[in-house]
């Protein structure tokens, strides 16, 4: 290849692939919708491949540009790397953070662990709770930044990545075509909770709570144990558990993932939120 690609590109084209969509990479970005497509079209130019493919209703990688995102993740973490050590570890003050129960099975912790082990200054404060919960809190000034959910359409914070949510379980847990559906659900105020009785009542379907727990790990043992389906994002998949495409169980919407809380706009927060956006959790 005749240069060097510029890491803002490969940072576009991982951001349009993340959300499906360019104009919610250009929110996450900070950037013009016309300049997230000016940077995916000169990738495409300098790589002479065409990249992504997209119509009026959806956004997805052709098969070369799956073998780019993997390169350029690999160039992107390691171009972080090198700003970080440049950077000698200046970030310092106090963060309080807190994430949706969603990600406690993912590798956000790996997140967390790099960011804690790169700016070992700041006085980090971890908690786990709810999307609304974690609002209130930082309405009270108890969080300076929050990781969570909200409904497609919905304003509140700055887009992560969207995703389908799903129901998950075992197949011997599936009901028959008149029985009611066991539920494993978060108790309220969970929004995946309210999206999906929301979801029984617009079809008139027959449902029950079998097992109602605050925590991740909890539900996916109940789902594990058969004792009925729980909703997660296709991507949040708990291990052991599989998504059950049938046509008899409610349609579920897509969800969005956020950063919310003013620690958006200043440090040290600010760092970790970057780090947040540019990394791998849901793969």
């Amino acid at each position: 290849m005749s240069r060097l690609i510029d890491p803002t590109l490969l940072r576009t084209l991982t951001a349009v692939m993340r959300s499906r969509s360019f104009s919610r990479a250009a929110e996450q970005l900070g950037l013009r919708q016309s300049t997230v497509s000016q940077h995916v079209q000169r990738l495409e130019a300098q790589l002479g491949r065409r990249l992504v493919a997209r119509d009026t209703h959806s956004v997805a990688p052709t098969p070369e540009g799956e073998a780019v995102l993997g390169f350029a993740r690999t160039v992107l973490d390691a171009h972080e790397r090198l700003e970080r050590t440049l950077a000698g570890g200046t970030v310092r003050g106090r963060l309080r953070f807190g994430a949706s129960e969603d990600f406690v099975q993912t590798r956000f912790a790996e997140v967390l662990r790099d960011f804690r082990a790169s700016y070992p200054s700041v006085d980090f404060e971890l908690s786990v709770s709810f999307t609304q919960l974690l609002a209130e809190a930082v309405e009270r000034g108890d969080l300076d930044l929050f990781l969570g959910k909200r409904r497609v359409g919905e304003a509140q914070g700055l887009l992560v990545r969207r995703d389908r949510l799903v129901w998950v379980g075992l197949p011997s847990a599936l009901p028959e075509r008149d029985e009611p559906v066991s539920i494993l659900s978060f108790p309220a105020p969970s929004v995946t909770r309210s999206i999906v009785l929301e979801a029984f009542a617009r079809e008139s379907r027959a449902w029950r709570i079998t097992c109602t727990c605050a925590s991740l790990s909890g539900l996916r043992a109940a789902a594990l144990a058969g004792l009925g389906l729980m909703v997660q994002a296709r991507s949040l998949i708990p291990d052991g558990l599989q998504e059950l495409a049938v046509a008899e169980l409610p349609r579920l919407p897509d969800v969005e993932f956020i950063l919310a809380g003013p620690g958006l706009h200043r440090e040290p927060s600010r760092t970790l939120a970057h780090d947040i956006l540019h990394a791998d959790i849901w793969d």
